[in-house]
């Protein structure tokens, strides 16, 4: 599994999700599924460590996969 931290830069906020998707996952596909996911939805939920937020996608003003990590599997 690969984990993606995406930032979401809004009008007057900043936030951040982690992603989990399969080992064969790219980060430009990542930003493809995000984009989609706003053009197709006016809110959409963002989860992470912090909690659970609903994002009004027209206050996203840039989206950037910051970090991308395998993780491990025992």
């Amino acid at each position: 599994m690969k984990e993606f931290t995406v930032c979401y830069t809004l009008d007057n906020d900043i936030k951040w999700e982690k992603i989990i998707k399969g080992l064969d996952s790219k980060r430009e596909e990542v930003v493809q599924e995000i984009v989609e996911k706003m053009e197709h939805s006016k809110f959409f939920i963002v989860k992470s460590d912090e909690g659970d937020y609903i994002i009004n996608s027209s206050l996203v003003r840039y989206v950037r996969v910051v970090e991308e990590k395998e993780l491990v599997q025992i």
